[in-house]
């Protein structure tokens, strides 16, 4: 987990425009995601003032700050310049107050703005800032992009993972990760997977290397993270082991607060892990869609048992008929 973001970071992804302060941008940190729109603070009121947020005004604060005189919002301005306050940012394309540049000034803190609305740039400062502070786990696998769906490869080493996910972007997927997968949680039902800076776009090939997907095979065969949609655990076959045949015995795996399918494919010589996990992928997202195959096969079932069942019926009568008719006939000779 990063534990803060330059304002120069959240500049260059979230496009907003430096009114003071350009020196400075890297020097200011945002320790949290939460966003401020201080209109208390406007007012005068300073007891739960959240100085270590971004402090956000849009037209309702600006349009407040004109009714004000100079002396009280230059002193409101000047509160609201702490030491850990990371920078200002004003929405709408308005101007900045004067007074805010000139307590700003004082304290080395950026002015910034954006030319789109305030709920929308709070929502883009606010994803970004999420995406970056949000806690992170790393966990051993591949994650490559089948279909649109996030699969999370894993295994034991040596297994076949990094071979699996070659023959899956040959086969015109895309890789995300390999070997060590970045894992946050984005909200409260996904999980979000990506690369650590220093191996994207490569893969591991024993007896090979290190090969740059992106070089060999082109742009459109990585992408830079994913959701974490499905689990599949590759297993060495072993003749003991219960491996889920119908399709019903589907664990999760709990990351953070996600729960996550996982599916355990059991690898032995001549089995095709790559059309396999193609398999996996369509009917995991035929699912989703409401279709499930292990579920027809039970109605199929069903509906041969009772057929089943109704011919061994209509069977033992007609041979009970039958037999009641010849003993009938073994009491009276002449009928």
């Amino acid at each position: 987990m990063a534990e803060s973001v330059s304002v120069g970071t959240l500049v260059k992804n979230t496009r907003l425009e430096v009114y003071y302060g350009q020196d400075y941008l890297e020097d200011r940190k945002i320790s949290t995601s939460d966003i401020s729109r201080p209109g208390l603070e406007l007012t005068g009121f300073f007891n739960y003032y959240p100085a270590k947020r971004i402090q956000l005004l849009g037209i309702t604060e600006i349009s407040y700050s004109k009714g004000m005189t100079h002396e009280k919002l230059l002193d409101v301005m000047k509160q609201m310049c702490q030491p850990e306050t990371p920078a200002f940012v004003v929405s709408t394309q308005l101007d900045p107050p004067e007074e805010l540049l000139e307590a700003a000034k004082q304290k080395h803190i950026p002015v910034l703005g954006s030319k789109l609305t305030t709920s929308r740039i709070l929502s883009d400062m606010t994803n970004f800032l999420e995406d970056k502070l949000a806690e992170r786990k790393s966990i051993h696998g591949v994650l490559v992009d089948v279909y649109g769906l996030g699969i999370l490869i894993t295994g034991d080493s040596g297994i076949g993972k990094s071979e699996t996910a070659l023959e899956l972007v040959k086969r015109g997927h895309r890789l995300i990760a390999d070997d060590r997968v970045e894992v946050y949680q984005q909200d409260e039902q996904t999980l979000i997977g990506t690369a650590p800076a220093i191996l994207r776009h490569l893969l591991e090939i024993r007896g090979i290397g290190i090969i740059d997907v992106m070089t060999l095979f082109g742009a459109g065969a990585v992408r830079s993270q994913t959701k974490v949609s499905l689990i599949i655990h590759l297993a060495n076959y072993s003749k003991e082991a219960k491996y889920d045949r119908l399709g019903n015995g589907t664990e999760n795996v709990r990351i953070f607060d996600v729960d996550v399918p996982k599916l355990t494919i059991p690898v032995k010589m001549g089995r095709n892990l790559a059309i396999i996990i193609e398999a996996a992928a369509m009917n995991f997202r035929a699912q989703s869609m409401g279709y499930d195959a292990t579920a027809t096969f039970d109605r199929n079932l069903n509906n041969l048992i009772k057929q089943n069942s109704k011919k061994d019926e209509e069977k033992a009568a007609k041979e009970k008929k039958i037999a009641a008719k010849n003993q009938k006939s073994v009491k009276d000779p002449k009928k």
